[in-house]
């Protein structure tokens, strides 16, 4: 068709074929997915899994952000202050899903969630239950209805850790920790 007939009389924009990813490319890309989580190593690998699933299904993304971990009350798993580049997550919380699952899908998973959740604060999302939604949108594209992932977007990332007295476990104060090279940095910065 030349370019003429888009402002013609003959053009029928109902007759356009939408640009839809084919199922069999959809179903690759959760599969893909998938295996990513359920082999990631280590924060850094989560991390690019988070930014890429974000950026896919949302089509926003952000550079520069740090990760650090921290001893925190229980009942927080991580926190973003706005306006910074800094996502903190709960260590002790990290270290008893640890424990509890010894498995390292199901730690890769919660740390997925719970990263992925502040990054979308960190986006410029605010409000906690539109994170929410987003965070179970994200994870049911990129990891399909019946994935831990998606499980605990849904309901909780605190149900793997369900039956476990919180209450009752002390939390030792150590040093805030930098997790080191999360991000390469790729672009200059005037300080």
């Amino acid at each position: 068709m030349k370019i003429a007939g888009l402002f013609s009389s003959d053009f029928q924009p109902d007759r356009l074929v939408r640009d839809k990813k084919p199922e069999a490319q959809k179903e690759l890309s959760v599969t893909r997915y998938c295996s990513l989580i359920e082999d990631a190593d280590g924060f850094k690998k989560v991390w690019e899994i988070v930014k890429e699933t974000v950026k896919v299904s949302l089509g926003q993304h952000r550079l520069g952000m740090l990760l650090f971990l921290d001893d925190l009350p229980l009942h927080i798993g991580a926190y973003h202050s706005l306006g910074t580049n800094n996502i903190v997550l709960n260590r002790t919380l990290l270290n008893i899903v640890e424990t509890v699952t010894k498995s390292k899908k199901l730690v890769n998973a919660f740390v997925y969630s719970i990263l992925t959740h502040e990054y979308l604060h960190a986006l410029g999302h605010i409000s906690e239950s539109k994170v929410r939604s987003l965070v179970y949108e994200v994870s049911k594209q990129c990891f399909g209805d019946d994935h831990i992932v998606t499980e605990l977007a849904e309901k909780t990332p605190w149900m793997l850790i369900k039956g476990v007295p919180l209450h009752e476990i002390p939390v030792t104060k150590q040093p805030m920790e930098l997790v080191k090279d999360l991000e390469k940095p790729n672009q200059r910065y005037i300080v």
